[in-house]
């Protein structure tokens, strides 16, 4: 069952990147085939406040600008000229608060996601942000994707208990003075698809 608009209008994005965990990221092409993956890490980014945030004191770019719609919506960039991150919108219309999807472990699909990685473990395909868009086939294209469509969406799957849940700062916000230190990453225990940074 997909997760509607409500998982997502709400006002903790701390939450939502920790329930977030467990569920199921699907991709699907034309013809209705499914690439999926459990969501093992993801990180917060609390919008106006934040200074890791792309929208930063209501920083508004043509780039960030569907950060501002209501939660439900896929945000994508491009970063460092060579990867896609994809980000789900949360919150209310302008409060643009995103959630990062920084892993996956594989379900569906493995062998597309194989060909589109190329030769290594399994364990690499989807073990960091920029891996699982490649993994997956996301691109700038999904930008502004409704979670609600036939494209992309998330799924109920697995409920994990807190005690299974790991909090820790996030990676690569270095520049983001005292938010650089806030533990708003979430990760599953001993997963072996959490990013290794």
């Amino acid at each position: 069952m997909k997760l509607t608009h409500d998982f997502f209008v709400r006002k903790d994005t701390l939450h939502i990147a920790s329930d977030l965990l467990g569920k199921l990221l699907v991709v699907s092409n034309e013809t209705g085939e499914r690439v999926s993956g459990m969501i093992v890490e993801t990180e917060a980014y609390l919008g106006e406040i934040d200074k890791a945030a792309h929208s930063f004191s209501g920083r508004r770019t043509a780039r960030n600008e569907i950060t501002y719609a209501e939660g439900g919506h896929v945000y994508v960039f491009f970063i460092y000229g060579l990867y896609y991150q994809l980000n789900f919108v949360c919150s209310h219309i302008d409060d643009p608060s995103v959630v990062l999807i920084r892993a996956v472990e594989p379900v569906e699909g493995i062998e597309i996601m194989r060909t589109r990685r190329g030769k290594m473990p399994d364990k690499n395909l989807t073990s960091g942000p920029g891996k699982l868009c490649i993994a997956f086939g996301i691109d700038k294209s999904f930008n502004g994707e409704d979670l609600l469509g036939d494209r992309i969406w998330v799924e109920e799957y697995k409920n994990f208990s807190r005690d299974e849940i790991v909090s820790g700062k996030r990676i690569g916000v270095g520049y983001a003075e005292e938010f650089a230190e806030m533990p708003w990453r979430f990760w599953l225990t001993n997963n072996l698809f959490v990013s290794k940074k």
